[in-house]
C-alpha cells in the first residue's frame, strides 16, 4: 500500500551498526577459540547455553537502541497509532485493519447529520436551537482534520444559549468526496460556493458568529469572511495562518510534489499525526480513531486533500487575509484566540495580525493549547468565545 511504502527510512543505519544475530553468522574469534578450548559434553553444553542466553541478551538490547528498518515505523513509534496496524499470526484476529474500521466506524458523528445541498452531501454537526437566544455560530475547520474538533466547544457553547454548526468541509471528514473534474474541483471559489448553499439548506440566517481554525479549507473560511462581511456579527480566528510570513508546513510541501504526493495522501494516519506534529500532546486512541477513519476507509479524503492542496496559491491566499483584515478594510469585531504551543505558527504571527488593526482586532492567547486550541483545551476557548460574543 502506499502509506506504507512512505514508512521507509530515508536515513539507513552507518555501516559500523552492529548486525542483528540471525544476519551476522559470524562469531568473534575469540568466543570460538574459548568454546574450544571446552572439554566434556556437559561443560560444552553449558557454556553454548550460556553464549545463546548472552546472545539473546544482546540482541535485546540492540533492539531498542538500533535504528533497524521497520516497515511500520511510521505508525507503530507514535502511541496513539499503534492499533492502526497490528501484525499478528491470524488475521481474522481483532486486531488488524478491517476489525479495527468494524468497531470505529459509528465514532466521532457526536451532534451529527447529513444534509444534502445540491449535488453534493454535507456532514453537519449542531447543537442547540434555532430558537437558541445568544444567536448562531458557525465553527470551521481546517485541513486535513475535521469538524469533530469542535464538539466539546459547540456541547458547552449550546448550553451557554448559542446555535451552533460545524461542518465537515466537502472532500473532508464524513462528507461527500466529488472527484475532480465532475463539478467541483477544489477551488477556492468553488468552496465559498459550495458553503453558500450550505448556510441557505441549514436556514443560518444573517448576520451570524463565524470561527474558524487551520490551514487551507480554514484560510477559505477567512477569504469567504472577507466577501460577506455583511453576514458577520462578530469573527473569531483560532490559529490560522494570518501573515504573509506565515509558514506552510511540511505536509503541503510534500503534497504537491509529483508522485510523492500521490503516496503521501494516502498515508492512513495522515490527520492525527499532523494534529500530534503542532501540539504538545498526544492524541487519546479514541480520538485518534475518529480522525484516521476517512483515510482509512477510502483513498477518497487523501486524493480530494492532494488536488485542494495543488489547486491552492499559498501567497496569494496569505496576502488577501494579510490586506483584506488590515485597518481600514476589516472593521468586524473580531478575536484571535491562540494557542501559544503550535508548533506550525509562531506566536508572533497572531501579534503582528493584531498590530495591522489594533482597532478591530483582540488578541487572546490560550496557554497550554497548540494549533488546535478548540482540541487541547475546549473549555478555555469556550471562556474566550462567552466572553467575546
Amino acid at each position: 500500500m502506499a502509506w506504507a511504502l512512505l514508512s521507509l527510512p530515508l536515513n539507513l543505519p552507518p555501516s559500523s551498526s552492529p548486525l542483528p544475530s540471525i544476519l551476522n553468522p559470524f562469531k568473534p574469534k575469540s568466543q570460538i577459540g574459548w568454546l574450544a578450548s571446552c572439554s566434556g559434553s556437559r561443560r560444552r553444553a553449558r557454556v553454548i547455553a550460556s553464549a545463546a542466553d548472552q546472545e539473546k541478551t544482546e540482541d535485546k538490547d540492540e533492539d531498542k537502541d538500533s535504528s533497524a528498518f521497520n516497515p511500520f515505523g511510521f505508525v507503530t513509534d507514535n502511541p496513539s497509532s499503534r492499533s492502526a496496524i497490528q501484525i499478528i499470526e491470524s488475521p481474522a484476529e481483532s486486531g488488524n485493519v478491517g476489525q479495527m474500521l468494524y468497531r470505529i466506524e459509528d465514532k466521532g458523528k457526536e451532534y451529527g447529520k447529513y444534509v444534502r445541498s445540491g449535488e453534493h452531501v454535507w456532514f453537519v454537526r449542531e447543537t442547540g436551537s434555532a430558537e437558541s437566544q445568544r444567536g448562531t455560530v458557525i465553527f470551521l475547520h481546517g485541513a486535513p482534520t475535521q469538524s469533530y474538533s469542535y464538539r466539546n466547544v459547540m456541547s458547552q457553547m449550546s448550553e451557554l444559549g448559542f446555535h451552533c454548526f460545524a461542518p465537515d468541509w466537502l472532500g473532508f471528514g464524513f462528507s461527500d468526496k466529488p472527484q475532480p473534474g465532475y463539478g467541483f474541483d477544489y477551488k477556492e471559489e468553488e468552496f465559498h460556493e459550495e458553503f453558500d448553499k450550505l448556510l441557505d439548506v441549514l436556514g443560518v440566517k444573517s448576520p451570524f458568529y463565524l470561527v474558524v481554525q487551520g490551514f487551507l479549507v480554514g484560510s477559505y473560511g477567512l477569504t469567504w469572511a472577507l466577501k460577506n462581511q455583511s453576514r458577520i456579527s462578530k469573527l473569531a480566528i483560532l490559529n490560522s495562518p494570518l501573515t504573509v510570513s506565515s509558514p506552510v508546513p511540511g505536509l503541503f510541501k510534500q503534497l504537491r510534489i509529483p508522485l510523492f504526493g500521490e503516496f503521501t495522501c494516502q498515508n492512513a494516519v495522515m490527520a492525527e499525526r499532523f494534529i500530534e506534529a503542532g501540539s504538545a500532546y498526544v492524541l487519546k486512541l479514541e480520538k485518534a480513531d475518529v480522525y484516521r477513519l476517512p483515510y482509512l476507509s477510502s483513498s477518497g479524503p487523501g486524493f480530494a486533500i492532494l488536488e485542494a492542496t495543488r489547486k491552492a496559491n499559498f501567497n496569494n491566499i496569505s496576502t488577501q487575509i494579510a490586506s483584506g483584515f488590515a485597518s481600514g478594510s476589516w472593521d468586524i469585531p473580531t478575536l484571535v484566540a491562540w494557542g501559544i504551543a503550535d508548533k506550525y505558527l509562531p506566536q508572533s504571527v497572531a501579534e503582528e495580525f493584531q498590530k495591522g488593526n489594533p482597532t478591530a482586532v483582540k488578541l487572546k492567547l490560550i496557554e497550554g493549547a497548540g494549533h488546535m486550541p478548540q482540541e487541547d483545551w475546549p473549555e478555555r476557548v469556550v471562556t474566550a468565545l462567552r466572553v467575546f460574543f
